[in-house]
């Protein structure tokens, strides 16, 4: 008997499982690491390139920064990542920026289908982009980047299919709207909104387009209010809600009902111009592992797929900052939680920012991460 088996759509692996080149997703800058990964409504140095090009329209002067971590410290020593920004101002047209993002995933070995050692390859990934932002009034700027995209995971041949490097572009829109600022007395107060879809582009293939992947499309939102209480001391306050835009189709097939073999499984995925769209809604991930006898299947909904960031910095005559924040992902929508701490120091031209991760979670990979940005603030 054939039998046309209903059709079922899941997300089996949440949203980033879904995702290539996740590393665009990594925040790269020691500031708004410290502070739970709050930034999109900040945006006011060359990191902005990342947060929200947006924020480049306020910016004067030359700035260049580069960022180091470390990565993964927990899993091994040989990943770390680095990402080189500079921004530049021009009169009466806004700002432009640029930037070089790298990460090194290490060395491996290759063996053939008999386990014998065919020798070792290098993995990376690697981004270049550039951004501008302009202000269309006063107090609303907007922004816009696009970045060319290459990952080199494996660029051997396994069997008859020989695996290449992936590549593929993205782009983002951004805005930032300050609000007037306004006063309690003789303290001083400043509150910014702003939004970024970063990260929208083709699928990126390592074989063939039948397993074309999609990039990590992001939306994030936040807000971030500054209070000033006299020439000496400040703080500022951010939360931002952000959310992976993919949406990954998992289709069943079956001949025999009854019969677990006769069923094959396909997976796909919208491309990004549907899933700015098709991604605000619930998804079902397989919650149990898929070998189990009984898998059981979880539904998230929208609000639990965000991902939740809030933080705080205190400035001391614009020298000395200390930072903290909170950073919460679904257990079910990639489980992370942790704590984040930071400190920073400006003096004359220079910037040196740390951060540092304390998860909540038992022997989580990203255990003591740590950041080291250095900046360079030219002729404002």
């Amino acid at each position: 008997m054939l039998a046309a088996h209903g059709s079922f759509i899941h997300n089996s692996n949440a949203q980033t499982g879904a995702a290539a080149v996740v590393f665009l997703m990594i925040e790269p800058d020691s500031r708004a690491a410290g502070m739970g990964n709050a930034g999109v409504a900040l945006a006011d140095n060359a990191n902005a390139l990342f947060w929200n090009p947006a924020g480049l329209a306020d910016q004067v002067g030359t700035e260049v920064a580069l960022t180091h971590s470390n990565w993964l410290p927990e899993l091994t020593s040989d990943l770390f990542f680095e990402y080189l920004v500079a921004k530049h101002h021009i009169k009466n047209w806004g700002t432009v920026g640029a930037h070089i993002t790298f990460l090194n995933l290490g060395e491996h070995e290759h063996r053939d289908e008999l386990n014998n050692p065919l020798g070792t390859f290098r993995s990376y990934d690697l981004s270049v982009g550039v951004s501008y932002g302009f202000k269309l009034t006063n107090r609303l700027s907007l922004g816009t980047g696009i970045r060319w995209i290459r990952s080199n995971l494996a660029n051997v041949s396994v069997g008859a299919q020989e695996t290449e490097p992936g590549v593929s572009i993205g782009v983002d829109v951004a805005a930032l709207y300050k609000f007037p600022e306004f006063y309690f007395g003789t303290m001083s107060g400043q509150y910014n909104i702003g939004f970024n879809l970063s990260n929208m582009g083709p699928k990126i293939q390592y074989s063939d387009s039948e397993q074309a992947d999609p990039i990590p499309t992001l939306f994030r939102i936040g807000q971030a209010l500054t209070l000033e209480f006299d020439s000496y001391n400040k703080i500022t306050v951010a939360t931002d809600a952000s959310k992976m835009l993919v949406r990954q189709r998992v289709t069943e097939t079956c001949i025999d009902e009854s019969d677990p073999a006769t069923c094959t499984t396909e997976f796909s995925s919208d491309p990004f111009y549907k899933a700015i769209f098709s991604a605000w809604s619930p998804i079902e991930i397989l919650s149990s592992p898929v070998n189990s006898e009984e898998q059981e299947f979880r539904s998230l909904s929208v609000v639990d797929q965000l991902l939740l960031s809030a933080g705080f910095e205190y400035w001391y005559n614009n020298l000395f900052a200390v930072r903290g924040g909170y950073f919460y992902e679904n257990p079910y929508n990639g489980n992370r939680e942790f704590m984040t701490f930071g400190a920073g120091i400006r003096y004359n031209i220079v910037g040196v920012d740390f951060s540092y991760i304390y998860a909540l979670k038992e022997n989580h990979p990203l255990s003591n991460t740590m950041r080291f940005s250095l900046l360079l603030n030219f002729a404002r």
